[in-house]
């Protein structure tokens, strides 16, 4: 909030963010007051987008759970799935509670369900042997990257021998194993985005992307935010806005009325947008494989 209100005093009349939902959720309250259009790239928790000012680029938590436990079902990954999640976090308790749902719908076998906190989020010991326990052949991770990265380096440790799935949290798994980088060969994740899609778009934004950044490779949340500047740009130009001196209100009600009329097509895909601040777009399977994002069948 704080950084929202430098942001409005430096006379900002558009607000690209914030990244996560917790940010996010809280962010809004204010551009709700001020009526300031809000495009969050990554915050994806139902939230973030409860007013009518705020949209996003990226998924939301329920749909992510609810894709991920059809995919699951439809590609037959697993037979016996365990899942372990963070229950003091939004994006994960969200995509979790609807992964659980759908899972009995689609008739998926969930053997157990272990959740930790953001104060017990080092060690993961109890969770991996109950999971041993269970006879688990999947483990659902709907989860962010740093913690998934732990659960790979001590189940490996464990002797636990299991795949693993998750949604886009998990991007940025291979830069935050390094060196242990073998650990995530296998793992599948639903993510709008993959830095080797060989489309010359996403090859363009890859390659300047790591000349600004210290050959850094992008992984989805430096693509939603890429492609979130592009949707704000194709707003202005369907509503026909360019005059810097338009309020922030009056700019507000006509980039909302404009994002139900645009579609972009960016690296995470090609996406419109409903009144509700929800993208339409879909999700692409990727499995890693030598360090890098493939494809999945």
């Amino acid at each position: 909030v704080n950084a929202y209100n430098k942001l409005k005093d430096s006379a900002a009349k558009v607000l690209l963010g914030a990244v996560t939902s917790g940010c996010s959720i809280a962010v809004s309250e204010k551009t709700h007051d001020d009526n300031m259009f809000q495009l969050t790239p990554s915050g994806s928790a139902v939230d973030c987008v409860q007013y009518d000012n705020a949209f996003r680029v990226c998924f939301n938590d329920p749909n992510q759970g609810i894709a991920s436990a059809q995919y699951i079902s439809e590609n037959k990954i697993g037979t016996k799935i365990a899942v372990i999640y963070d229950s003091s976090d939004v994006y994960s308790t969200g995509i979790y509670e609807k992964f659980i749902t759908e899972a009995k719908t689609q008739k998926l076998n969930v053997v157990t369900e272990q959740a930790f906190t953001k104060d017990t989020n080092s060690d993961f010991s109890v969770q991996i042997q109950k999971v041993q326990e269970s006879g688990a052949d999947l483990v659902f991770l709907p989860i962010y990257y740093q913690q998934a990265a732990k659960i790979l380096s001590q189940a490996d440790k464990a002797g636990l021998n299991v795949k693993y799935f998750g949604c886009d949290g998990l991007d940025g798994i291979i830069d935050q194993l390094s060196s242990d980088i073998n650990l995530a060969d296998g793992v599948m994740l639903l993510t709008p985005f993959a830095a080797d899609a060989t489309d010359e778009k996403t090859q363009s934004f890859v390659a300047a992307y790591k000349a600004a950044y210290n050959d850094e490779t992008p992984n989805q949340f430096a693509a939603d935010a890429y492609d979130g500047v592009y949707a704000i740009k194709a707003a202005l130009e369907e509503a026909g806005v360019d005059d810097g001196t338009i309020g922030i209100s009056e700019l507000c009600e006509k980039l909302k009325d404009a994002m139900t009329k645009i579609t972009v097509s960016g690296v995470t895909g090609e996406m419109t947008w409903s009144a509700d601040g929800e993208p339409s777009k879909t999700p692409k399977g990727m499995v890693i494989k030598d360090g890098a994002y493939k494809a999945l069948d």
